[in-house]
């Protein structure tokens, strides 16, 4: 968030039917009508606070006194393998590719404890819980239903939270920031409680664990922790959990007493007469000595990190508009650019659930990092993006590996990994494909930012050896003359059995914009074309078809009577996608039939903004809208903002909404020429927007 980019910054103002003078969006205004207050308790709709690397998810006592988290894209952690898996190697499951044997980790049978190891390590962790404990005038513990009266609001042009509540029949204020350079929680508490004995603060370590809370408090003896004062006012702790390692830094602004209450559980207690109290927790991946900054200080520092944040990327203003949703709208849009902010803007791709729980053991989906990150180019917010693409570069040796031995070249990108880039076994994961252009896609969108040789020469490796994978993986079908995509893959519905894939239209169309780009990358360069590149791109199978409309595959004529759940990513081609080997007409009749058939509560949150641009690029804005209001359960966004799409919270609707806004207020390549074009153009839907990118 504090890194600034310097962007030409247009500024059009619509009132779709009638355009009216331009004028800078107030855009302080525009965020803050959308600050988040909460009255009661609800862990699903917990506030964060974080800078993209590092995020605390707070109860409504501003800290994780009886839900929440700390989590980092640093902290990850492996358990120790039990003695019957001390180096034993995972057993392929064997598939016919091509003629030959190709092995793929998805077989569990025979093997148990070791593809369940694998699946859970390394695992992201919860770094240790920072709260109040609250304790009654009869001495008992208090809970959360003795916390009353609560306000409890985050400010989002700050990155602010002020908690509001009483205990005890005695009020309590709390102020929670995260620092946008350091990975530190900032709290500052005013209550008469303070000093009294009865309000205190807690600082406790779990062990790491692949679950949803991402630690456990049951094996005390399975981690360490040690503790060295420094000076009357801080203590450090070194944490160690098997081979993970990592230090923690509290400091505080007042008298106070900190004792061990049992191991990892620390209490902090505030000297009597205390009624402000200041306090630092500061998370680090290694020693760190430095003077941490003081709770002014960082609540100041957040403050001038979200304006940058707010003021220098993109900003739609739908305040204009009549239609009674437009508040909605503009809510879902504000609070899904702090969450992705706060949640996925760190050093490696984000997992479904961001840094507010573990989903699959904490791991990253590296077919969703398009629906997480790809909005960050088209809101010129691309340094939050690059910080993920960075690691990209570490995992291509491993990805041009594992093409190699399944006999294949290029790079084959994994699906399901952690930091290391080790593919996780699963029945599912390794056997799904339509990562595989995503990388030539997101180079394209860095040189539509940034077009210059140093951004060509940065991408030029990986661009290439994904464009031989995506070439190499075509088989060519001697009775037709096409290049097929056969099994064993998974399609992006998922639905389908490996060995009963076939010809994929989503996957046919992403092949062909792939190589089509790959091919125009070497042309910038000055190089010459690849021809098998183009040989393959010009005859692979057309995009499957019957009765005038689109088949998620080649053969399946059940598409929209048995097959019509899961993700309809055949409408993806011309909407997500530019459109390469679609037929209009086909693609529009295809869109009308499954906004009627599928069924949508079995879905997931990131088809409804898929549906959206498909509506949008195929003349259909009011269709467009609605689908983004589409009723389904999977397309809720709670008071924090967070998406009921998936695992909770799951973030990928969030990044699939911007990415539809984006696309649908400054248009796409080949839009119709008019301001806004996804948007209706009967007078409903006036929609400001400044500094945001054309979708490709």
């Amino acid at each position: 968030m504090m890194i600034k980019v310097t962007l030409l910054i247009v500024t059009l103002t619509v009132a779709c039917s009638v355009c009216i003078s331009a004028e800078p969006i107030d855009r302080q205004a525009l965020v803050t009508r959308h600050n988040v207050v909460l009255i009661e308790a609800h862990p699903r709709e917990a506030l964060q606070v974080g800078n993209g690397h590092f995020a605390c998810t707070v109860d409504v006592t501003g800290l994780e006194s009886f839900y929440g988290n700390a989590m980092s894209d640093w902290g990850w952690h492996m358990t120790p393998r039990s003695a019957a898996i001390q180096g034993a190697q995972l057993q392929l499951q064997m598939y016919p590719v091509q003629g030959r044997q190709v092995g793929f980790p998805t077989k569990a049978a025979g093997q148990a404890e070791l593809y369940r190891y694998l699946r859970d390590n390394p695992h992201r962790f919860n770094l240790g819980h920072l709260g109040l404990r609250l304790i009654k005038a009869d001495g008992s513990a208090g809970s959360i239903k003795d916390v009353t009266g609560v306000r409890q609001e985050l400010d989002l042009w700050r990155g602010l939270i002020t908690s509001h509540f009483t205990f005890d029949g005695q009020p309590v204020t709390v102020e929670t920031s995260v620092h946008p350079d350091s990975d530190l929680i900032a709290v500052k508490v005013n209550s008469p409680l303070l000093g009294t004995g009865h309000l205190l603060f807690s600082l406790a370590f779990p062990y790491g664990d692949p679950g949803s809370a991402g630690g456990d408090f049951s094996h005390p003896l399975a981690h360490a922790t040690t503790m060295k004062m420094h000076g009357t006012s801080r203590a450090d702790f070194h944490r160690s959990m098997d081979s993970t390692q990592y230090d923690v830094s509290l400091a505080w602004e007042g008298s106070a007493s900190l004792a061990q209450e049992k191991p990892h559980f620390y209490l902090l207690s505030p000297a009597a007469g205390t009624n402000q109290f200041g306090l630092r927790c500061r998370f680090e991946k290694a020693p760190d000595s430095s003077q941490l900054p003081d709770v002014a200080q960082t609540e100041a520092a957040s403050a001038a990190g979200w304006k940058n944040f707010w003021t220098e990327g993109g900003a739609v203003d739908l305040s204009g508009s009549t239609d009674p949703r437009w508040m909605e709208l503009e809510r879902r849009i504000v609070l899904s650019q702090y969450l992705l902010a706060v949640q996925e803007a760190g050093s490696t791709p984000p997992q479904e659930t961001g840094l507010f729980s573990n989903s699959w053991s904490g791991k990253f989906h590296l077919e969703m990092a398009l629906w997480h990150e790809a909005q960050f180019a088209l809101w010129n917010r691309w340094p939050l993006f690059q910080r993920a693409l960075d690691w990209y570069p570490t995992i291509l040796p491993g990805s041009l590996a594992r093409a190699q031995e399944q006999g294949y070249t290029g790079a084959r990108w994994p699906k399901e990994v952690g930091p290391n880039g080790v593919e996780s076994p699963s029945g599912t994961n390794p056997l799904i494909i339509w990562q595989q252009p995503h990388l030539i896609f997101f180079a394209e969108l860095d040189y539509r930012l940034h077009p210059s040789r140093a951004t060509l020469e940065k991408w030029d490796k990986i661009v290439e050896a994904t464009a031989n994978f995506l070439a190499s993986f075509a088989t060519l079908n001697p009775a037709t003359g096409k290049y097929d995509l056969e099994p064993p893959m998974r399609t992006v519905p998922e639905n389908t059995p490996p060995m009963a894939a076939y010809n994929p239209t989503f996957e046919l169309s992403y092949w062909r914009t792939g190589l089509r780009l790959a091919q125009q990358w070497r042309t910038r360069l000055g190089l010459p074309a690849k021809p098998e590149w183009d040989r393959v791109r010009e005859n692979l199978a057309p995009l499957p078809q019957a009765d005038g409309v689109y088949l998620m595959q080649e053969g399946m004529t059940d598409t929209y009577t048995k097959m019509n759940f899961e993700h309809p990513s055949l409408i993806g081609p011309l909407g997500l996608l530019p459109g390469d080997g679609v037929d209009p007409a086909v693609m529009k009749a295809t869109v009308e039939k499954v906004i009627s058939t599928w069924r949508w509560d079995h879905t997931w949150g990131w088809d409804f903004p898929m549906m959206a641009m498909a509506a949008a690029r195929n003349g259909d804005p009011k269709l467009a809208i609605d689908a983004l209001f589409n009723p389904s359960g999977r397309n809720n966004f709670l008071a924090n903002g967070c998406s009921t799409g998936g695992p909770f919270p799951y973030f990928p609707s969030n990044g699939g909404l911007l990415y539809a806004i984006a696309f649908m207020a400054a248009g796409w390549d080949g839009a119709p020429k008019r301001p806004a074009p996804g948007f209706p153009a009967d007078g409903t839907w006036h929609v400001r927007y400044e500094n945001l990118s054309r979708a490709p």
